[in-house]
């Protein structure tokens, strides 16, 4: 089995149209959408859902204000700015009784309401009304660290996992496709770029097919190397820029320490064909390969906004472009 991975150092290189162009071209492939922050290919390929799992990663803290005593541990630790004191109307000799116990731990100076007690007993006494504090917890800006957990003397803040994000088997009119959907502020997208390539193996080896397409996420973070490792090739693709240049040198370094065979694809090349020529000098350099070059071509933009991959307009000379880069590329697979 053959994993392609087209990546790129930075987005909105044109990978995910080229993905979505080497599916048509293909016919058989099994596709899989690992850019899961910012997944795009199924704006392309249209794909019909059949089958969604929700992605569980990592913790956040959950305040049971049913049992919660407004001492203010919470906010007292956490570090990370998530937990919001609010007040509230309340009966505050009921609550005062339940924290009269105050020990003077140190561990509530910022927020424990039983050191306002004489205070607000004195508004009590002058007719005011009087308010008590009750505390929550910012989804978004929770960290899951715990220490909120760990630090509560009642126990009431509950620990359950996050819920991060889906992940989805489609098809599309191409063959299936894996993807997912990171929430904002989801964490851990390196896993879930790994659930997706696990997924689409299985279905690749369930419908013995041999050759899986993996639209990467841009960059070298996490995502990009759990999309990237184990790979047979990588198509990076790039543009004629100065930080199109420099990117693309550190996707290089990664895709080298990783052992994975590089290929090199400038789209957009005639811009700037002076910097198109540097770049390639340097990527063969560098031990990699150059795949071709892409033109810059409005027949792109018309293909995105019919929904279709760019080879799909017949006759179009960026569509030969690609193809010839897909030429290049099946020729090292079939080695």
């Amino acid at each position: 089995m053959k994993e392609i991975v087209i990546i790129s150092g930075k987005g909105g290189t044109g990978k995910t149209s080229i993905t979505a162009s080497f599916a048509a071209l293909a016919g058989n492939a099994i596709l899989a959408d690992c850019d899961v922050d910012a997944s795009d290919l199924h704006l392309v390929l249209s794909p019909i859902i059949n089958a969604r799992e929700k992605f569980l990663c990592g913790h956040e803290a959950v305040i049971r204000q049913d049992v919660c005593i407004g001492c203010g541990a919470c906010l007292a630790r956490c570090r990370f700015g998530a937990v919001t004191r609010l007040e509230t109307e309340g009966d505050w000799n009921t609550h005062s009784r339940v924290l009269a116990n105050c020990s003077d731990c140190d561990i509530c100076k910022r927020s424990c309401s039983v050191r306002t007690n004489q205070v607000i007993q004195e508004m009590i006494d002058t007719g005011c009304s009087p308010r008590e504090s009750s505390f929550v917890i910012d989804p978004t800006a929770c960290e899951g660290c715990g220490v909120c957990v760990w630090t509560c003397p009642v126990k009431a803040i509950d620990f359950p996992e996050r819920d991060s994000g889906e992940w989805y088997i489609s098809d599309t009119r191409y063959g299936p496709m894996v993807h997912a959907r990171l929430n904002p502020g989801g964490e851990n997208s390196g896993k879930l770029v790994s659930k997706v390539r696990e997924t689409a193996k299985q279905i690749a080896n369930d419908q013995k097919r041999d050759l899986i397409l993996i639209d990467g996420p841009p960059g070298t973070g996490c995502p990009v190397i759990a999309s990237l490792t184990g790979a047979s090739l990588a198509l990076i693709v790039t543009e004629p820029t100065l930080s199109g240049a420099h990117d693309l040198n550190r996707v290089l370094e990664l895709t080298a320490h990783f052992g994975i065979r590089s290929f090199v694809c400038i789209n957009k090349w005639d811009l700037n064909p002076e910097m198109t020529e540097q770049i390639e000098t340097e990527t063969v350099k560098k031990g990699a390969s150059i795949a071709g070059r892409i033109r810059y071509d409005s027949a792109v933009t018309r293909a995105q906004i019919q929904n279709k991959a760019v080879v799909e307009l017949h006759d179009e000379p960026v569509g030969k472009d690609i193809q010839t880069v897909w030429r290049k590329i099946c020729e090292y697979v079939a080695k």
